[in-house]
């Protein structure tokens, strides 16, 4: 089974298997073997419900994904100060 999914604005083409525990339990090194070299996911189910999702293992490069924001942002001009002046913060309206 293939689906599409949307993620970041771009459209990929997911391969998705969804197999039974008691099909999955007889089949499982292979099934790992399989989605660790061709990618994919496989959606494990029990009583046709799914349960689980076996998906390939990825490297993650820093410990923290706020890491990923480092350097992104810059400060311009003055930020310890109000933005409304202090003579206004009791004015109704």
């Amino acid at each position: 089974m293939c689906i599409l999914t949307a993620f970041d604005w771009s459209i990929t083409l997911v391969s998705m298997k969804v197999i039974a525990a008691s099909e999955f339990k007889a089949k499982c090194l292979a099934l790992i073997d399989d989605v660790g070299t061709r990618g994919g996911r496989v959606v494990i189910s029990k009583r046709g419900k799914p349960v689980a999702e076996l998906i390939r293992y990825t490297e993650v490069e820093s410990g923290y994904s706020q890491e990923t924001l480092r350097n992104s942002v810059s400060i311009v001009g003055e930020i310890e100060s109000p933005v409304v002046p202090i003579a206004d913060w009791n004015r109704p309206g």
